[in-house]
Order: C-alpha cells, then structure tokens, then sequence
C-alpha cells in the first residue's frame, strides 16, 4: 500500500505492510516436515510481455496474501511471502488445512476474499487487526478462500525437486479428493496462452492482478525468480492535478495529488503520482504554482483519518482545477489507486469534467470469476 495521504472517509482495517513484523522463523513451532517455516517461496521476475512456448504454463496472479500452508499432524502454520505468520489472522484457513485427509502436507497459494463475485482487497485488509474477537468474527460473517497452485509436500514425501508439470499433477489429484465448494480451491492453470490471455482481458475487474507464468520443467526453487515471470495488468486513467506535495527538504516537487470526479460533482482525492526524475521535478515547480488555490479537492482530501496517514499527510497544496493528467495505474479499490501511478503526459485537450469514476474498470463479470475459482465466493 502506499504511504501517500489519506482521505477524508474513514477507512478500516490495516495495509499490507501493517502485518506485525517478526524475525524469519522466530513464532514458528517446529514440524517433522521436509520443508518447513521458515522457507521463502518461489518468486517471480516482472515482465511486460507474456512468454510464449511449449515450456510454460500459466495460472492467474490473484490479488490476495500470498502464504504457504504446513501440516504435520494437528499443528498448522500458515507463512506470509516475507515470512511472517499468518495463523492468527485466518483460523478458518487453518481449520480448513486441519481437516484435510493427508496428515502432512505443505501448500502454497494465495488467501483471497469474495465480495459479490470478485476478489476484494480491502475487506482482507480488515482482517489484520490485532483484537482477536474481531477476527473471529470476520472469519465467521465473511471467510476467506485459499486458492491453492502448487504442492510442496504431500503423501508421497518432497515434491519440490520434481518438475511443475509432475506438481501440478500431484495437486490435481489432491483436490480430487476434497470437496469443490470447500475453503481451499483449486487455482486454476492453462498452457494455453490465448486462455492466459483471455484472463486478463476479461477477469481484471474481479480481481484479477495479472497473469504468472511457469517453466513447466522447473522444480521449485524457494526463494528463486528464475522459474516464473508475471505479468501485471496495466491500465491508464485521465486525472485532475488538485494539488501537489512538496519534496522533503526541498521546493522541487515530490508528488501530484490526483483526483476524480463523483457522481455528485465532487473532485476526489484517489491517488498519487510520484514518478519523476530530478530534473522533471524542478521543472513541476513552475507549472503548478502559479494554480495554487483552495480548496483543491472539494470531496475526500488528503489528510483525513485514514490507514495511509503520516505526519506528512496534511502538508499539500491545494489547486485550481484545470490540470489533466494521464498517468498508468495497477488497481484501483476502495476509492483510490492501490499504488503509486506513473506520470504519462499532460492532456490539454481533455477537461477537468470528464475526469470521472466512469473511465475504471466496468463491473466485474461474477458469473465468469467463480467459474474459474469452482463457484468460489
């Protein structure tokens, strides 16, 4: 999540970042496994284009925790991607990983919530949170699913030197024996890249991140981004420049505040643009200063109460609104642009007005979401 300023609606819940640090290992118990925590997972190298070949297979980057699941015998740990434990946040996984018909076993997947059909990020977030009474109740109204891709340790012993393909086959077999509607799926996986790339076409508004692909020789290499490349969706959006943040110690510009127009008129605040060279940030100075003028956002503004809040929150200029962007984003949930966009290039010809809500993601296809997840949510 991003650290720049907030907004004026009060927003629950906790960012990635707000998992309780720990050292590797340190609340880990110890397990009879050939792999145990703590054990840093497969990993990915960013790519802009999806590979192509017989050697890959592909499966889709779900917008979730990644975690790895052990089990030996009544004792369940669940590790996050850095290593920290994860257990506590999701008792319904861990009874879930409890009552599988194998007594040890490790997997590795990705924790993901079901609002209406599509993943939601937001309301996982919620369930970082350190009263313990919340999350029970959470787990309860709304569980979470474990959407599974790989198998680390099952029946037959370490399968982390075998090839993909054998691994996959191996995790196949396992779901056969549970139930399609349970709380552990079945990640989907296709080594076809046109059904690879239908998935990011049409599934982004649910939840979908992107698209990773697998060296389908490749045994698991923990820790490791030689085997796997992922590729994000990216997808532009036309915004309002109502203010901009200063850099530290410096008059040089650190950052664009952008904005989006409601239904009601109001210029939101959804984000930051924060991507410029040294040069093109002295080279902002002298565009947006002359504009400043309260009170720039007349909707939600940075500086309110929120999860993003620092002690810098509140030090913006506030502008005139007539300044158009482009800028190229991820996501966007809960009302703002998940990370930091990228600064593509001024649009004169566009009008503050048109900057709205409408030019995102159209509603998620549901129907077609769940299908690919089991009828998951």
């Amino acid at each position: 999540m991003s650290g720049e300023g907030g907004g004026r609606r009060r927003r629950r819940g906790a960012a990635a970042g707000d998992v309780p640090q720990v050292a590797p290992g340190a609340e880990f118990p110890e397990l009879d496994l050939p792999v145990r925590p703590f054990y840093p997972p497969m990993e990915a190298t960013a790519v802009s284009t999806m590979p192509a070949g017989e050697g890959w297979g592909y499966e889709p980057k779900w917008d979730g925790f990644r975690c790895l699941a052990f089990r030996d015998g009544e004792r369940v740990v669940l590790q996050s991607k850095s290593g920290q434990p994860l257990a506590r946040y999701f008792p319904e996984v861990v009874a879930a990983v409890a009552a599988l018909p194998t007594p040890r076993v490790v997997l590795d997947g990705e924790i993901v919530l079901f609002t209406d059909g599509r993943v939601d990020f937001d309301a996982l977030l919620q369930r970082i949170h350190p009263a313990e009474s919340r999350i029970r109740r959470l787990a309860a109204e709304t569980p979470t699913t474990y959407l599974v891709f790989d198998l680390l340790v099952g029946d037959a012993g370490d399968h982390t030197a075998e090839p993909l393909a054998q691994r996959r086959e191996r995790l196949e077999a396992f779901f056969e024996r549970l139930p399609d509607d349970g709380m552990l799926r079945l990640s989907p996986a296709t080594r076809d890249r046109d059904v690879a790339e239908g998935w990011m076409r049409e599934l982004g508004a649910g939840g979908l991140d992107g698209v990773v692909a697998k060296r389908l020789e490749a045994p698991y290499r923990s820790g490791e981004r030689s085997a796997m490349q992922k590729v994000k969706r990216l997808r532009t959006a036309d915004c309002v420049v109502g203010g901009f943040r200063y850099g530290r110690a410096s008059r040089d510009v650190g950052s664009l505040l952008l904005g989006l127009y409601d239904d009601e008129g109001r210029l939101n605040h959804v984000g930051f643009s924060a991507s410029f060279t040294a040069d093109e940030r002295r080279a902002l100075a002298p565009v947006v200063e002359g504009l400043i003028e309260p009170p720039g956002f007349t909707g939600d503004a940075p500086g309110g109460p929120s999860r993003w809040s620092t002690e810098r929150s509140s030090e913006w200029q506030p502008l005139r609104p007539t300044l158009v962007c482009e800028v190229r984003y991820d996501h966007f949930s809960g009302g703002r642009f998940r990370h930091g966009t990228k600064f593509l290039r001024w649009r004169p010809d566009k009008m503050p007005a048109q900057c709205t809500y409408a030019q995102l993601d159209p509603p998620a296809d549901a129907t077609a979401l769940a299908t690919l997840t089991r009828q998951a949510g």
